[in-house]
């Protein structure tokens, strides 16, 4: 067996002494005493097609029902395509996952029924595995044979071939044969062919697998190949890091996900010549994402992010993290996820026992990244946070909301970035992934075009935060080596310049932005809370007839004159909202995620030439703010603030790196 050299006894010794056996055996029983099912042709699509396209959740996937797929939501059943064949995506990743697991139980109970089905599932696999057809059109993803894409394919076959290095030396060397030429090597073959010459977390998931596959059949050109040649692990980490450690798509959940194809890599490598851990870039994909961690506990959705994939549940990474490294750090993180989710990972890699540590896992201190393009106040004794979004463009994955802004307050996340939905559900591209769909600009409801935003001023401190950002669409766009699909309307934003300046002083927070719009285009300046708005006022009217927004619902117009205060109720209390600005302010309700949940929309419209949109935050429920006035000149702009007799001012500055002034 080449996993766990030299501490397997340890390992089985601890798991027999552990709850953890015992469960994995009762959630395998149900499926152990199923006839194994495993398709004879290249059947299956796309994991991400088997979504709701009525409301974006994932269907209830059923082993017994590969024809008719329900809607948790109202019961609806759907059946054809693409379901029919992306529950068959399902079912291969249900099967690869079941060689690993029962291929583990058989090692530590000696059982041989668990041995037989995983020599039984990997059998048959490897029967039909040659005679697979080469399917997929995935957009922008490589195709499959056991399934429609590349990274499905690695995917299965790393838990494939880890549950076979459990049961061959069981196996007759006919047997190993077989396994080994026709599905484990045919299948490292099928991959190296089809690795894409780009950075992106498909080509480390690849290469992760192509090295598994070389370590079991002791084949050094497969693993120099994943490891070594252009485009494989080094070079991905030498490559697709931003400065702080983040991974260049910009979301946390692809972060993690490439980071799982690093440890399931240096799982087997750890502890020889081809390990990367000497290497400084495992620590800081360890350590960076911990920093964004929000009040609520949760990840930020930034960029392509499925609802529920913010939350920190990688125990299968910190395990072994905290084996490698011993660092207090994540025995915090294995902490916070408590003893309740322990699972076999715990028992695999926790050698050593965790410290006691008194210190919170969510961070108090707030973070300015300029490389990975993220600023984050913080005020922990109230539960709020600040974010704003200035990467640089991620590919793919990334989201057209250049400075877009989201606030937590009360441990709640008021002004949330939604993520999105089921790459194959309509939402996705039609709703989620735009800018209309987020706290930033859009124009005449098209999506930013890639760009790169510029911090020109920045102050963080315990008296005042300050931002001064700015994107410049007149510069080139950034050009980047990984996959890139144009949803963007490059002569929509000719010229644009958008500028946008937030300033957090005690409970008021102020967010300026202007906008340079020579060409007079509709400029759509969003925010949305998920809050319920308190008696919205303005006349019914419809707000778009295309476009993302056009299922905005309950929409109302009025002049924006003048400051108008706008007042909404959340689930942890309620929070005025001072708007100002050049035009119409609109509001009405549009889907939170999942669709079944609404947000409230304000969204604030010019043409003019030089626009402004000006939003006051006012967090003081007890003083609330009474009166604000704004007034202009060439130093910049002067804010006054109300609160009954007590007057503050705030002057924001029209130059670049000055900061602001306080009265």
């Amino acid at each position: 067996m080449k996993q766990f050299i030299h501490r397997w006894d340890a390992i089985r010794e601890r798991a027999l002494r552990s709850s953890q056996v015992e469960a994995l055996i009762e959630r395998l029983e149900p499926v152990l005493s199923a006839p194994a099912q495993v398709p004879e042709t290249g059947i299956a699509s796309w994991n991400l097609y088997y979504f709701c396209p009525d409301h974006g959740v994932r269907l209830v996937w059923d082993r017994h029902s590969p024809t008719q797929h329900r809607c948790p939501i109202d019961d609806v059943l759907f059946s054809g395509e693409p379901y029919d064949s992306a529950w068959w995506r399902e079912m291969n990743g249900r099967n690869a996952r079941m060689c690993y697991q029962s291929g583990l139980l058989w090692r530590l109970t000696g059982e041989h029924r668990y041995m037989q089905r995983t020599a039984e599932i990997l059998s048959r696999y490897a029967d039909y595995y040659p005679g697979y057809q080469v399917h997929g059109n995935i957009p922008h993803n490589g195709p499959g044979k056991m399934n429609a894409q590349t990274l499905c394919e690695a995917n299965c076959l790393l838990d494939m071939a880890l549950g076979y290095d459990f049961i061959a030396d069981a196996l007759s060397p006919t047997e190993q044969q077989h396994i080994c030429q026709q599905l484990l090597r045919e299948a490292a073959t099928f991959l190296m062919a089809h690795r894409s010459p780009q950075m992106h977390n498909h080509e480390v998931k690849i290469s992760a697998a192509i090295a598994v596959i070389g370590f079991i059949l002791e084949d050094d050109a497969l693993i120099d190949f994943a490891v070594n040649q252009p485009y494989g692990l080094r070079w991905q980490l030498e490559h697709g890091l931003l400065k702080e450690g983040l991974w260049f798509e910009g979301s946390i959940h692809y972060h993690y996900y490439a980071l799982q194809g690093f440890i399931a890599f240096e799982k087997l490598a750890h502890d020889t010549r081809w390990s990367l851990q000497h290497l400084p870039y495992y620590r800081q994909m360890l350590d960076f994402p911990l920093t964004l961690l929000m009040p609520d506990g949760t990840f930020p959705r930034l960029n392509d992010c499925i609802a529920g994939q913010e939350t920190l549940h990688h125990r299968d990474i910190y395990e072994f993290a905290w084996f490698l490294y011993h660092a207090p750090r994540y025995a915090q993180v294995l902490n916070f996820l408590g003893e309740e989710t322990q699972d076999m990972d715990t028992v695999l890699w926790r050698d050593t026992a965790l410290p006691d540590l008194c210190e919170p896992l969510i961070p108090e201190r707030s973070i300015y990244a300029p490389g990975a393009g993220i600023s984050l106040w913080r005020k922990p004794q109230n539960g709020q946070a600040v974010l704003i979004k200035h990467s640089p463009y991620g590919g793919e994955h990334d989201h057209y909301d250049r400075l877009s802004v989201l606030i937590w307050d009360k441990h709640f996340p008021l002004l949330p970035d939604l993520g999105t939905t089921g790459y194959g559900a309509k939402m996705h591209y039609a709703y989620y992934k735009n800018s209309a769909t987020h706290n930033t600009l859009s124009v005449n409801q098209t999506n930013q075009p890639p760009a790169t935003p510029q911090i020109s001023g920045w102050h963080q401190g315990e008296d005042y935060f300050w931002l001064d950002s700015h994107v410049d669409w007149r510069q080139p766009a950034p050009q980047l080596n990984s996959h890139t699909r144009v949803e963007w309307d490059s002569d929509a934003w000719k010229d644009i310049q958008f500028r946008r300046r937030i300033l957090w002083v005690g409970n008021t927070l102020v967010d300026l932005s202007t906008v340079e719009n020579p060409h007079q285009q509709q400029l759509d300046w969003a925010l949305h809370l998920d809050a319920q708005a308190i008696d919205p006022q303005g006349q019914s009217a419809t707000f778009a007839t295309t476009g993302p927004l056009s299922i905005l619902r309950n929409s109302k117009v009025l002049p924006l004159v003048g400051f108008q205060r706008c007042l909404f109720a959340h689930r942890k209390g309620e929070v005025a909202l001072w708007l100002a600005g050049d035009g119409e302010r609109w509001q009405g309700n549009a889907p939170g995620n999942p669709a079944i949940s609404d947000l409230s929309y304000v969204i604030l419209r010019s043409r003019q030439k030089n626009a402004q949109f000006v939003a006051v935050w006012d967090f003081d429920t007890t003083r609330p703010i009474t009166e604000l006035k704004l007034r202009q000149d060439e130093e910049g702009w002067y804010l006054t603030c109300w609160r009954g007799e007590t007057v503050s001012q705030f002057m924001l500055p029209a130059s670049a790196g000055r900061d602001p002034a306080l009265e």
